[in-house]
């Protein structure tokens, strides 16, 4: 079963897990959340990643959800992935960006399977999860006159 960790600006991580204690019954086996708070230095905060990931680890990889790509919970997760051989963590990291609700039921309902086909199907599930509801949005383009 890989790890999975979720690494978002305070408090997105902490809801999130809540999110999947309230859909699932009970807190998940092997996922922790990280609130990154602002003005944290990003040495204690990829201290407290590490020390997750260590956490989390099974053997079969780790899976970090990030919230917003280039912000510090980003930069934190591929300084771990990056550094995996240097800290000590065995199983591969993979970081995903652009957490969304669907993306974390998937990547829950999934942790069996291998840790590239669990980020495939995370993404799968964050992309699938955006969707406009009411009117169609058509493809037409509409030409202005002049």
């Amino acid at each position: 079963m890989a790890g999975i960790i979720i690494v978002a600006h305070t408090p997105v991580a902490s809801a999130m897990y809540g999110f999947a204690e309230h859909i699932f019954g009970k807190s998940p086996d092997r996922v922790r959340a990280i609130d990154i708070p602002p003005h944290e230095d990003t040495k204690t905060s990829f201290e407290r990643v590490l020390q997750a990931a260590n956490e989390v680890d099974g053997g079969n990889g780790v899976l970090v959800l990030t919230d917003v790509m280039g912000a510090t919970p980003a930069n934190v997760a591929t300084k771990l992935e990056m550094s995996g051989a240097v800290s000590g963590l065995h199983p591969r990291v993979i970081v995903l960006t652009g957490l969304n609700l669907p993306m974390l039921m998937r990547c829950i309902s999934h942790r069996e399977d291998d840790l590239e086909t669990l980020a495939l199907k995370a993404l799968q599930g964050g992309q699938n999860g955006i969707l406009r509801l009411g009117n169609k949005v058509t493809t037409e383009k509409t030409q202005e006159q002049t």
